[in-house]
């Protein structure tokens, strides 16, 4: 039997962003804003975490000469999954689609997006993943704030300031919670 509250009814994801609610604490999670680059009701849901620069360049992993035109891109922690591996995504606005973006890309073909006008080419290490069923468990314990992406997602800056950015632009009950100290009993 079907849930009355709509609980049970199925949601689709792929290509919004996750925002960590801030009783999420310390952790990989802590803060993050998520793109959510896979969702599927059967198989579960994955995304990388969009500002958790990690203070490195591709330069910094892969010093051989055909990386060399990626040397400079940065590199984010994108999740607790395999984070010992560097992947490639390429983001892009699209005035018809939305935000669009390929992920697992080849160097060769990061190169080539890197290039492109308007395209942000980002690398990260490990992503974020969840099994069947436990994305839509977490949030509907409201761990975590879906969104849709907004035109200025590419130009903001993707660092701490994105989350409390993006939280400010759903709500004024989100913008409270943008501001809100670390430790509201040192307020």
């Amino acid at each position: 039997m079907a849930d009355s509250t709509g609980y049970d009814a199925p949601i689709r994801l792929e290509g919004q962003l996750l925002i960590a609610d801030p009783t999420l604490g310390e952790g990989p999670f802590h803060h993050s804003v998520i793109l959510l680059t896979e969702h599927n009701a059967e198989e579960g849901a994955c995304g990388l975490i969009l500002n958790h620069p990690s203070d490195h360049n591709v330069g910094d992993f892969l010093e051989q000469e055909e990386f060399k035109a990626l040397s400079g891109i940065p590199v984010y922690l994108g999740g607790p999954v395999s984070n010992e591996n560097l992947s490639f995504a390429a983001l892009w606005w699209s005035e018809s689609e939305g935000l669009c973006f390929e992920t697992s890309i080849a160097a060769p073909d990061a190169i080539k997006r890197a290039k492109t006008p308007g395209v942000v080419v980002r690398a990260f290490l490990g992503y974020s993943g969840w099994s069947r069923g436990q994305l839509e468990d977490e949030i509907r314990h409201r761990s975590w704030i879906p969104a849709k992406p907004t035109a200025d997602l590419l130009i903001r800056t993707h660092d701490q300031s994105l989350w409390s950015e993006t939280l400010r632009n759903l709500s004024i009950y989100h913008t409270i919670m943008a501001e809100c100290p670390e430790d509201p009993g040192k307020n």
